[in-house]
Order: structure tokens, then C-alpha cells, then sequence
């Protein structure tokens, strides 16, 4: 039977198991928080992005979870810099065309600010600038496309939780923590 980990990666994290960058300073990796051998990410996460990352032993399910031909739901809590008007919502809503071409329409609402731990280090602040939640829901995962989706339409990202893939949420996962999905 497939092994299934749920990780809540912490922002600074590499989502991979070993750092192939500067050995003088080298970067947290998931070997820093899970200890299961022969387990791998199903997707990626960027480094300064926080949340759930699936592990898993079987490559067909790794495939599955990953491959945007299976459209299988990320949902992604998404701290913006501005306050998100109805034209906005609408075009992520109906997918945007990045430089690598149109994405699928998104499921995107505006949220209360939600109830996640402090992130280190902290979202810079400014007062002069205010900023909102968007819960957005993707069924592709090109590399950085929520980041470059919001920025697109004139909301830079300022924090970016994964918060589910399919069924599996990050509901009672602390950050650096996992459990078995």
C-alpha cells in the first residue's frame, strides 16, 4: 500500500530532500523535518511559499497528484498587496494568459484575514499600502503561477499557504510537522 505523508513546509524550505547549492551555506530541506526514507514530493512548493506538500512512495500516485492532465484541486491561501476589485477577481476567475500561455480559470473569493501561525520572517508591512486575503483554487501547477496569476492582474503576492491538494488539507498540521495521509 502507498505510503502518503502530509507536510506543513515552512516558508525557507526547499521541497526537496537534499541542497545541491552552496555548500558553504547550505538550505533547509524536507530531509530537516521528515525522516522517512524512499518518500517524495508529488509537486513542489517554491521556497518562499508555505504549506502542504504530499509525500509519497508510489510514482503513480506522485504522477497523479502532480500532472496537471488529472486537474486535481490546489487551494492556496494568498496574502495580496491591494485591495482586490470586482475586474481583478473576475479575469484570475476566467484564467489570464502568463508568458507560457493561458491558464485554466481559477476559483477565487476574497477572505477574512485566515487564522495561520506567524510566518518568519514576517510579511513586510506597510502602512501606507493595504493588503488582502484571496482563497484561490488551481487545477494546474506551473512554477509560480499563483504569484505570477495575482501579479498579473495587479496584486502582488505578499504570503502564499497551500492549504489543500484533492482531500487532503493541512487542518491540525503545524508548521514543520506532518502526519500520514
Amino acid at each position: 500500500m502507498a505510503r502518503v505523508i502530509l507536510l506543513n513546509k515552512p516558508f525557507g524550505v526547499l521541497s526537496q530532500f537534499t541542497d545541491k547549492g552552496n555548500a558553504d551555506s547550505p538550505r533547509a530541506t524536507l530531509s530537516d523535518y521528515v525522516e522517512i526514507p524512499k518518500v517524495y514530493p508529488a509537486g513542489r512548493l517554491d521556497r518562499d511559499s508555505e504549506g502542504l506538500l504530499v509525500l509519497t512512495d508510489d510514482g503513480k500516485l506522485q504522477a497523479r497528484i502532480s500532472s496537471p492532465k488529472f486537474k486535481k484541486p490546489k487551494t492556496y491561501l494568498v496574502q495580496v498587496e491591494g485591495t482586490p476589485t470586482v475586474a481583478q477577481l473576475q479575469a484570475l476567475r476566467q484564467g489570464v494568459t502568463l508568458k507560457d500561455g493561458p491558464t485554466r480559470p481559477a476559483k477565487v473569493v476574497v477572505i477574512d484575514p485566515p487564522d495561520l501561525w506567524p510566518r518568519v520572517p514576517p510579511v513586510r508591512y506597510r502602512k501606507s499600502v493595504p493588503d488582502s486575503w484571496i482563497q484561490m483554487t488551481i487545477t494546474e501547477g506551473r512554477n509560480r503561477q499563483v504569484r505570477r496569476m495575482t501579479a498579473h492582474v495587479g496584486l502582488p503576492c505578499l504570503r502564499l499557504v497551500r492549504w489543500s491538494i484533492g482531500d487532503w488539507s493541512l487542518d491540525g498540521i503545524p508548521p514543520g510537522e506532518w502526519r500520514d495521509g
